[in-house]
């Protein structure tokens, strides 16, 4: 699933694609689109203005100059696709906006889980999410209020969007290598120092990451295990003590850390 440094780019894509600029038609061509985005709902569009778009967490969102709002989440391998009105349509385009100006703007997902929903003005379309990956509000005195009486393992706490908003299975594994902490350690144990430790460690993943604006899949299988220091790398060395990585499975996902030096 796309994380934060991903979606952040995307909304950077979607707002040079459409800002400020008047929709012409939008159309929702798969099923599970059309339950959220309905054919009247996706007409009603039409003559309204993007007056920006922003980001919050793994969430999009099209603030429209009616005071109405579009939110898109891209779930597991949405992505944007930026063309021309007239281009052919790729075979996963799943919703497509027309503007004014001749651009086109394509919801493209191989597994057509991504949601596009619109909200009336007033709405908040969001769910309950805590403070931003990066933000400073994001620490370990955050941390230790939310996780002290809390018995979760630490990789499966990070996955929450209501204690942190924007980390997934992939950054989570990678924030706990940089903060040498064990993935199954339970939260309501960590020190200070540890919690400290993987407030850190969360920020230094997130600062890499949006410096490789890149998706994390489908690019390229040789570049991302040189790019991360533990996900995907099972049996590989850790590039800190030469310990073996391991793969274990928490809550349904696969966790990669380093046994010799995340104590």
């Amino acid at each position: 699933m796309p994380e934060l440094p991903e979606v952040e780019y995307a909304a950077r894509v979607a707002r040079a694609a459409c800002q400020g600029k008047a929709i012409v038609a939008v159309r929702a061509r798969h099923p599970s689109q059309r339950r959220t985005l309905p054919n009247a709902v996706a007409k009603a569009l039409s003559g309204d203005v993007v007056a920006d778009v922003v980001r919050r967490g793994k969430h999009q969102l099209f603030v429209l100059a009616s005071g109405r709002t579009i939110h898109i989440h891209f779930r597991m391998t949405g992505d944007w696709h930026v063309g021309g009105c007239g281009s052919p349509l790729g075979r996963f385009a799943r919703v497509i906006f027309d503007f004014d100006d001749g651009t086109r703007l394509s919801l493209d997902d191989s597994r057509a889980l991504s949601r596009v929903a619109l909200h009336q003005a007033g709405v908040d379309p969001l769910p309950d999410l805590g403070p931003e990956a990066t933000s400073p509000e994001f620490d370990a005195a955050w941390l230790h209020a939310r996780l002290a009486h809390r018995r979760i393992p630490i990789k499966p706490a990070l996955l929450d969007q209501r204690l942190v908003a924007g980390i997934g299975n992939i950054y989570a594994s990678e924030a706990l290598w940089y903060a040498k902490v064990d993935p199954r350690r339970p939260s309501h144990r960590l020190t200070p120092t540890g919690l400290a430790a993987i407030a850190a460690g969360v920020k230094r993943t997130m600062r890499k990451a949006l410096n490789h604006p890149e998706r994390y899949y489908g690019v390229d299988a040789v570049s991302d295990k040189v790019r991360f220091n533990v996900y995907d790398r099972e049996g590989s060395p850790c590039r800190r003590c030469r310990s073996e990585i391991t793969r274990i499975t928490q809550a349904g996902r696969s966790t990669y850390f380093c046994g010799g030096c995340q104590k």
